[in-house]
């Protein structure tokens, strides 16, 4: 069975990149699949306030799944700064594959997949933008495309 059987259910989830997995935030039995589809990465961007609301203990259940934990806080478009893209890159970087890649939504995720590609892998706008919806990107849309003059 392929990862996106494994995991369906999950909401908003795609794949922009080979063993990169973009959603929303998945549920703690849905955790506890992507876990067993052999996921070893969770990338969080969902800030702790917004976790603590949510009442998951992500990263206890996460690491008790044998999974890597790590958490990029990005409450919104003031948090999406290149020190934030740089430690995403360096994140996704050090993990490897598979991973999965989540906030809320997916809506982050595709942003911040946007401007990863436009400022450190040298994307045109244009195409950063349309890598960034096909990663989740929504409502952000509109700040992105401001963000990087597209």
């Amino acid at each position: 069975m392929s990862i996106q059987e494994s995991l369906k259910g999950v909401p908003n989830l795609c794949s922009p990149y080979d063993g990169v997995w973009s959603a929303g935030q998945p549920s703690p039995a849905q955790l506890q699949a992507i876990a067993s589809a052999g996921i070893s990465t969770i990338i969080n961007l969902r800030p702790d306030a917004e976790m603590q609301a949510c009442g998951i203990d992500e990263r206890a259940l996460v690491e008790s799944l044998g999974m890597n934990y790590v958490v990029i806080p990005v409450s919104g478009p003031g948090s999406l700064q290149p020190d934030t893209a740089r430690a995403f890159d360096a994140t996704l970087r050090e993990a490897g594959t598979p991973v999965l890649v989540h906030c809320g939504s997916g809506n982050r995720v595709g942003a911040l997949f946007a401007l990863r590609a436009a400022w450190l892998q040298g994307v045109a706008p244009a195409q950063a933008v349309a890598l960034g919806k096909a990663a989740g990107m929504t409502a952000l849309e509109p700040a992105i495309r401001g963000i990087l003059g597209a």
